[in-house]
């Protein structure tokens, strides 16, 4: 199926105004020169450790530790990635360094 060209470009539009409205709302309704209510501050302090709790759960919830290579492809993974960020303090670098080492075992070693 495909879309033809005015669908593509009403796609677009509505992507491009999406992603303009998510980006420029907050500065709208919290301005640099208004205090955010608390529950805001708040939000914004503990919601980047929730979110990455449950990237990492969603990540390893389907990981064979009773069968195949038993989860060790991404224990070991998982403990790069914490050595790289203990050590560096670069999200970048820690995300890329777990994702090489766990592609790096699963298609050469498992």
């Amino acid at each position: 199926m495909t879309m033809t060209i005015w669908q593509g470009v009403i796609t677009i539009v509505a992507v491009v105004i999406g992603t303009m409205l998510t980006r420029f709302l907050p500065f709208i309704v919290f301005p640099e020169s208004k205090q955010p209510p608390r529950i805001v501050e708040y939000l914004g302090a503990v919601l980047p450790y929730a979110m990455t709790g449950l990237l990492v759960v969603y990540a390893l919830r389907n990981t064979p530790i009773t069968t195949g290579s038993h989860g060790v492809p991404e224990l070991a993974a998982c403990a790069v990635l914490v050595a790289l960020h203990c050590w560096k303090r670069n999200m970048l670098l820690s995300i890329a360094g777990g994702t090489i080492v766990y592609m790096l075992l699963v298609q050469l070693v498992f």
